[in-house]
């Protein structure tokens, strides 16, 4: 969107400015050599009135002219400017109350220089109820094809013609893209806390009724030649759902698109409203305790407090303790230090969890732990002793 240039008088102001300060320097009048500038508007053929300055005065005039221009036209260097996406793919599934959207991403480098990422545009009512972004890349061809894991992370990057608020997260290519070149992406991303009830309450016996709001438009920083998104509910029962034509339901899909030649940050927001009758588990606090023992096995240790264990606004507190085999999570590596690989969550399936505290016991003697995860956390590090009693019968 190219920036509207100053009005008249804003450039009449800087030209009598430079005009008096030449003037008071110089002290002359303006002889026969002087020179004549004329400003014009880029979006009008009517130019300003013609003004006499002095040789001095003109050069000085047009750097200022060239510093406003800078000023005020657009970037055209934007870091992101030599992508565009040739065809997208979404799919949001509202099958439970945790949101999970899939995207196939065609890009193509259609700049100078080689690209190294990619970037994910959010709005910030999506990007705060994110749970989990990921993102894949498949190599090889028909059956030796094989998905390779991306680097994802947050990124913090300004464009300027982004709406107030946009964030983003940014996805490092395994091989920077050449121009001319493409690549295809595999992205998922969860949200959580995106479903809310409407009606607020119900009855028992009544079925439970959400809406879910997002965009028939993929919020991208890139021109999208071609897209379209499928959202899939629980059932056929949908109450209501914005139509951004072309738009067309069968069952439980409802079908956005196919949209043409898109521009980068279009959105055109939707809302669905659906039945969907499934259980909103939310555990509210949840702390992990990981026990590396010295007679062979990994304990576990679980104190939860779902916030809805039976019905709506219902809780309960409980602990859950399991074992498992030490040589299917206990590793050496070559310079022979130890690291434990363990899955970073939750066990119990379709939960949502709002404060995780994991905690991992070492073994004694261990020296200078640390710890690797694909995203950003808290950590500290304790000492903690533990005392073994051994109870016996004096004969």
């Amino acid at each position: 969107m190219n920036t509207p240039l100053p009005d008249d008088l804003a450039y009449s102001r800087i030209l009598t400015s430079s005009l008096e300060s030449v003037d008071r320097r110089k002290q002359r009048k303006t002889s026969k050599e002087d020179k004549f500038i004329t400003v014009k508007r880029e979006d009008s053929s009517e130019s300003l009135e013609s003004f006499t300055i002095p040789t001095m005065a003109a050069a000085i005039f047009s750097l200022l002219i060239f510093c406003i221009s800078l000023l005020i036209s657009p970037s055209s260097s934007s870091p992101i400017s030599g992508l565009q996406i040739l065809q997208a793919e979404r799919q949001i599934d509202l099958t439970s109350h945790i949101v999970r959207v899939y995207m196939t991403l065609k890009v193509e480098n259609i700049g100078d220089d080689p690209a190294s990422k990619v970037l994910l545009a959010f709005p910030p009512s999506q990007f705060d109820h994110l749970s989990l972004v990921k993102a894949a890349t498949n190599v090889g061809k028909k059956r030796k094809k094989s998905f390779v894991p991306l680097e994802v992370n947050p990124a913090e990057q300004s464009q300027p013609d982004s709406p107030n608020g946009t964030k983003y997260y940014a996805i490092s290519l395994l091989n920077s893209l050449p121009k001319g070149e493409t690549t295809t992406l595999e992205i998922l991303y969860v949200l959580t806390h995106s479903l809310d009830p409407f009606p607020v309450e119900i009855s028992q016996s009544e079925s439970q009724l959400v809406y879910y709001r997002d965009s028939a438009i993929i919020l991208s920083p890139y021109n999208i030649k071609q897209q379209a998104t499928v959202v899939k509910t629980p059932t056929s029962k949908v109450e209501s759902f914005t139509q951004v034509g072309p738009t067309h339901q069968s069952g439980s899909e409802l079908r956005y698109g196919p949209y043409e030649s898109r521009e980068p940050y279009s959105y055109s927001p939707i809302i669905v409203h659906f039945e969907n009758n499934h259980p909103f588990a939310v555990v509210e606090e949840l702390e992990r305790e990981i026990e590396i023992s010295h007679w062979g096995s990994v304990q576990s240790e679980l104190l939860i407090e779902p916030r809805y264990p039976l019905f709506g606004g219902w809780k309960s507190t409980f602990v859950i303790g399991y074992g498992v085999p030490l040589q299917d999570f206990l590793f050496e590596s070559d310079d022979g230090a130890r690291y434990l690989n363990y899955t970073f969550g939750c066990p119990l399936a379709d939960t949502v969890v709002d404060k995780l505290t994991i905690k991992v016991v070492l073994p004694e003697g261990s020296k200078d732990p640390s710890i690797k995860v694909p995203f950003e956390v808290e950590q500290s590090l304790e000492v903690c002793f533990f005392y073994l009693y051994l109870g016996f019968n004096p004969s």
